[in-house]
Formats: structure tokens, sequence, C-alpha cells
């Protein structure tokens, strides 16, 4: 039998969320994009291809059906993983707090 249930999600990559690190990535702005979802009673979230992009920087010419982006993992995570010290953080550039466009709030 076919699931005809309705359910209504978003659209959007997570280098798209608010960090600190120039792009979003599958850290603390991705859970509470995730939370926010929920609480709008959305539930997908559908994103594009998450490997290494290719030539042009098109996420659908990947270098690998396999590989995730290494761009797209956290370094706050990695720090609290205890693989960096905050100190390993210190060389990034800081981030803007001016935005661009309407976004959503996640928080």
């Amino acid at each position: 039998m076919i699931d005809l249930t309705r359910r209504a999600g978003v659209l959007l990559h997570p280098s798209s969320l608010p960090g600190p690190f120039g792009i979003g990535d599958l850290g603390p702005a991705a859970e509470a994009w995730i939370s926010w979802l929920a609480q709008a009673r959305q539930t997908l979230w559908q994103v594009l291809p998450l490997g290494p992009t290719g030539f042009g920087d098109s996420p659908y010419q990947s270098l690998s059906s396999f590989a995730g982006n290494p761009l797209l993992i956290s370094p706050e995570r990695l720090v609290e993983a205890g693989l960096l010290t905050r100190a390993d953080l210190d060389p990034l550039p800081a981030g803007s707090d001016a935005r661009i466009g309407a976004e959503p709030r996640c928080a």
C-alpha cells in the first residue's frame, strides 16, 4: 500500500547554515537547524549531494560517490572529541556577523 501521508520539508545544503568558519558544517548550527525544523513540524530535510565537489565546485560532479566533503566537518566537534584544541582554531579567520539577505534564525 502506498503511504499517502503528507509531509513537508526544506531543501538546504549544510554549507548554507551560519557558522564562524566561512561556511556551515554538520556541527552545532546543523543541530539547531534540525531542532528548528522539528519545532516548525517539518519532517524532511533534503540536501544536495554531500561529497567533495568536482569541476566548477558543482556538487553534482563529485570526485567520489562514497567520500564526504571534508569542508562539512565541524571544527567545534573536533575540539569536543579531543582531536583539536581551541588554540588550533585560533589561526582560522573569524567570520563576519553581517548577514546577506533574509535567512531563518536557527536558535
